[in-house]
């Protein structure tokens, strides 16, 4: 095993490196930035955390003795009311909670075409731009979707966006360096609602608890059995959060 004592390591850059187990005794990460990690297990004590940001799925994690999981759901369903009607749990909760995602972001959108169309290009703090957020939401529902409840073994579109993190995967398409005009993402983006409405609107109480068929082709998600309602919450989940980050960098861009 690798040993690094006494070792200045300042501005080092860690990308696809396996950390599993390691031991970091006296070391200062002041202004360290981590995107895209795994934290699970961690144990961490005698630490010092101030004037820390974190975004991310936040389970079952214990600061003083105390389970903050639970705290942050609760505050965030507070300051966001609509964000607890994204755990629907039956066809009717599916239908106002798309209803709910169709009207914000017709506002998102609305917000988005006041600005000058090149910064919709723009990343804000390393993210996604806007224009990659609606592509990235295109191939969410391509995947679970059109793909894994609608049975298309192949569904992508040529501008759907993967996570950066995705292994590349024939077949699926990831051009990050592609800029495509506002209007043809558009025009994408409202074909795949489109599409999500009316899974949704066909649900019944059985539908909604029965599992997929594998599909018979390589891809992603992997060939397998999914229950639709798992599918559906992915959705409404992708579609909330995201929209939360394209309004935060929204803001960001009218700012400056």
């Amino acid at each position: 095993m690798a040993e690094f004592i006494g070792a200045d390591l300042r501005g080092a850059r860690f990308e696809r490196v396996d950390l599993r187990g390691a031991q970091f005794r006296a070391v200062d990460l002041a202004g360290a930035r981590l995107r895209d990690v795994d934290l699970a297990g961690v144990v961490m004590r005698g630490v010092e955390l101030a004037d820390v940001d974190i975004h991310g799925e936040i389970q079952n994690l214990t600061i003083n003795g105390v389970d903050i999981g639970p705290l942050v759901t609760a505050e965030l369903d507070r300051r966001y009311p609509d964000r607890v009607k994204m755990r629907p749990t039956d066809p009717a909760g599916f239908r106002e909670a798309w209803d709910i995602l169709e009207r914000l972001w017709d506002e998102t959108l609305d917000r988005a075409g006041r600005l000058p169309a090149e910064l919709l290009h723009e990343s804000v703090d390393g993210e996604w731009s806007f224009i990659e957020t609606l592509r990235h939401l295109a191939f969410a529902t391509d995947s679970w979707i059109r793909r894994v409840i609608l049975g298309d073994p192949a569904p992508w579109h040529p501008l759907d966006l993967p996570w950066d993190e995705m292994p590349d995967t024939p077949g699926i398409p990831r051009d990050r360096a592609a800029r495509p005009p506002l209007d043809a993402v558009l025009e994408l983006r409202r074909d795949r609602m489109s599409t999500v409405r009316h899974v949704i609107e066909g649900l019944t109480q059985e539908s909604l608890k029965s599992h997929t068929e594998p599909v018979e082709a390589a891809g992603w998600p992997a060939p397998r059995s999914y229950p639709v309602r798992d599918c559906l919450l992915i959705i409404l989940n992708e579609e909330w959060e995201h929209r939360c980050y394209a309004e935060r960098d929204l803001a960001a861009l009218a700012a400056s």
